[in-house]
């Protein structure tokens, strides 16, 4: 029997683009919240995203029809597949780089349940580092939509934390990520290996290895950061 649910509904629609529902919520009447399609505070939040790499074929497919120099690729395929889906459900699309900036990462945490890994990532129980938020859906109603409880954070049982080892200029530390550090050594020679193979403190984690990035999209991201 098809379900009425509207995440179900919405994670229908969104698979023929390779991304998927990762939770979502009700605001409380006395929350902050953007507007809805109507203008007015929405009353709910619906996030979209992937897992792995289940959007980059679609991607890859759309990117070969667009301009060779477009700029924000992925930004902007993500805002036409999730602002369609929007439309048809009579939502608003947001986007994580819209501003002003809506706080996609305190939603998550309360959507799924999820904590930030040493690497500011948020850390999934089974995804691990590899899956990322692209979009949200608010609505001026709330809707049925259960969210995540307080799970196993896989990072306090890890001992080695080798996610804060592997980096060959020590850019995450438990003091924060050293930003100009690393994109300095990606300019450099030496940052050819990261270049080429991806973030090798996100690569040391142990956890989610089935839904690691692909070398081509890991250079994709790698490169989007550096310019």
């Amino acid at each position: 029997m098809k379900s009425d649910r509207i995440d179900v509904l919405i994670g229908e629609a969104l698979a023929a683009h390779g991304l998927i529902v990762r939770g979502g919520l009700n605001f409380g009447r006395d929350e902050h919240a953007p507007p809805g399609p109507s203008g007015r505070a929405a009353r709910a939040v619906v996030l979209v995203g992937q897992a792995g790499a289940s959007a980059w074929p679609y991607f890859r497919a759309w990117r070969d029809s667009q301009p060779v120099d477009l700029r924000d690729p992925l930004d902007t395929w993500s805002r036409e597949v999730i602002g369609g889906v929007a439309a048809q459900f009579g939502a608003r699309a947001v986007s994580p780089s819209d501003r002003p900036f809506v706080p996609f990462q305190q939603w998550a945490m309360r959507a799924e349940g999820l904590r930030p890994s040493p690497l500011g990532i948020l850390m999934h129980p089974r995804y691990g580092l590899w899956h990322a938020y692209r979009g949200a859906l608010l609505f001026d109603t709330e809707i049925d939509i259960a969210t995540g409880g307080e799970g196993v954070h896989l990072c306090d049982a890890c001992v080695d934390k080798p996610c804060l080892k592997s980096c060959p200029v020590g850019a995450y530390s438990g003091t924060g990520f050293d930003y100009a550090g690393c994109r300095s050594h990606l300019h450099a020679g030496a940052g050819e290996h990261c270049m080429s193979v991806g973030c090798l403190d996100r690569r040391a984690c142990p956890h989610g290895a089935a839904y690691r990035y692909p070398p081509d999209m890991q250079v994709f991201h790698m490169k989007a950061f550096a310019a």
